[in-house]
């Protein structure tokens, strides 16, 4: 049984297949039709909702996309929907603000961006324009009405700083603490979703069914069910396992849980390492970030995610475990080939470690793809080079999107180590990138534009050393 709080009430339910999405449950179980299906594979927001737990005494809100959101992920939290937005017949603000603006035109697409707003609303006390087309990222309005969206996303606040949902929270808060404690499982003849609250729980269940399909945040997973139409036999949740959602430094050792989400570990990552903020801003959409998680793009091994150059710079480990045992393995020897990892039958990304920076280090990041927003990787490179004096002591070149795997540039950061950092040493090692990967054509990039890309990235990162990153880098992309 999945329990959550819907309507301002417990909401129960068991005896559906475990793949079921919250967008099919609530237009086909439950009639609500409001949230809209569009590309049902994460990216247009049309489905988004918002989903709210109990954080730290108070009700932290964050928006989802319905269609790639498992029904059993939403145990223990509240569900809010366009529906629950107006009451008393009075709408909510972002609604009045939509309206008065006119920021709906054909309205396919506006329960979505209206509950983009709700979630901006309840995350900030006033406005800020490039915060709001953040939090609008990942929405998309197919009559191109941004101008008059945006409007009401600035003046909503005019309306009124508080609503019901603050009204209600004391009770709500107490609703959500009232939920039954077991994991969520729904059935449907012999398929199952479960949900472990225990690191223990998960490997004692993994080792019993090592076919199990892992169910993080279920950004790509998700994708499976709405695309291929998958139908596992046992989907096993870990976003309720605390010990895997957490993140904590011990010893100048940064420990991030493997189900801890893009949303939650971004702060602490850019207060580390402030180099990554443009990168993680650009990670999919809020609605995606919300719900993936680290582990998961370190698990499914794709060459172009954005995250894995970073990691494999800064000399990640990432900690694996089966049933009791555990090995922890360096990020660059957990990649075999494409979508071919070091994980074995049964064995599971506990954490993922990396080790704070040290003084002499410089660490940059640079991602390039055909636009801004919510897009993925041509390539991504990921530099650290620690210097002493003017010498690379230890240098790592890491890249996504030139091999089958994310991938260090062994030879060139050789051909830097124990030399002078300076512009003859770099082209060496641009020479070096050249002999080493032999980058494919797609629809994202040619093989020519990709190496070129590749080399001429590493330069910039070298100049910039030299020169200071403002000097060469666009900050804002909104003037």
């Amino acid at each position: 049984m999945v329990s959550f709080i819907l309507d301002g009430e417990q909401h129960s339910v068991e005896n559906l297949p475990p793949e079921t999405t919250v967008l099919d449950y609530l237009r086909e179980g439950l009639g609500r039709t409001g949230t809209k299906e569009g590309c049902a594979s994460g990216d247009c927001g049309a489905c988004t909702v918002v989903v709210a737990e109990a954080h730290e005494k108070t009700l932290q809100y964050r928006t989802t996309n319905a269609c790639i959101t498992l029904l059993g992920a939403l145990q223990g939290k509240q569900l809010i929907t366009v529906e629950n937005l107006a009451s008393d017949q009075k709408l909510h603000q972002c609604q009045q603000a939509m309206i008065d603006c006119h920021g709906s035109q054909c309205g396919f697409c506006t329960p979505g961006i209206v509950m983009s707003l709700f979630a901006h609303f309840k995350n900030h006390s006033s406005p800020d324009r490039n915060e709001l087309i953040e939090s609008l990222g990942g929405n998309l309005c197919r009559c191109t009405g941004y101008k008059p969206i945006l409007s009401a996303g600035m003046s909503m606040y005019d309306y009124g700083s508080t609503d019901e949902f603050d009204k209600t929270e004391t009770e709500t808060l107490k609703k959500l603490a009232n939920l039954p404690k077991a994991g969520p499982s729904l059935l449907a003849d012999s398929r199952k979703f479960v949900a472990p609250t225990s690191v223990d729980e998960l490997a004692e269940i993994l080792l019993d069914q090592p076919s199990a399909r892992l169910l993080a945040g279920g950004t790509d997973f998700g994708l499976e069910i709405t695309q291929v139409l998958a139908q596992p036999e046992l989907i096993v949740f870990t976003g309720n396992i605390e010990s895997m959602t957490g993140i904590e430094e011990i010893n100048n050792i940064l420990h991030i849980g493997g189900a801890a989400t893009y949303t939650n570990a971004s702060p602490v990552l850019i207060s580390r390492w402030p180099e990554l903020k443009e990168l993680l801003n650009r990670l999919g959409s809020v609605q995606i970030r919300n719900q993936g998680t680290i582990g998961g793009n370190i698990a499914n091994a794709s060459p172009i995610a954005d995250t894995l150059p970073p990691l494999l710079a800064l000399d990640a480990t990432v900690t694996l475990r089966k049933g009791s045992l555990q090995r922890t393995l360096a990020l660059k020897d957990f990649f075999i080939r494409y979508k071919v990892t070091a994980l074995e039958k049964s064995e599971f990304i506990e954490s993922i470690q990396i080790p704070l920076r040290e003084s002499s280090d410089y660490f940059a990041v640079y991602k390039v793809s055909k636009r801004i927003e919510d897009d993925i990787s041509a390539v991504c490179l990921a530099v650290r080079w620690r210097l002493d004096g003017e010498t690379v002591s230890d240098a790592r070149i890491a890249y996504g999107g030139l091999a089958d795997i994310p991938k260090r540039s062994i030879t060139a950061e050789e051909t830097l180590e124990g030399r002078a950092l300076s512009e003859s040493s770099i082209r060496e090692a641009m020479a070096a990138i050249a002999e080493e990967f032999s980058p494919i054509d797609d629809v994202r990039a040619s093989a020519l534009y990709r190496a070129t890309l590749a080399k001429n990235l590493l330069l910039r990162a070298y100049l910039a050393t030299m020169q200071g990153a403002s000097t060469l880098r666009v900050t804002d992309y909104l003037t």
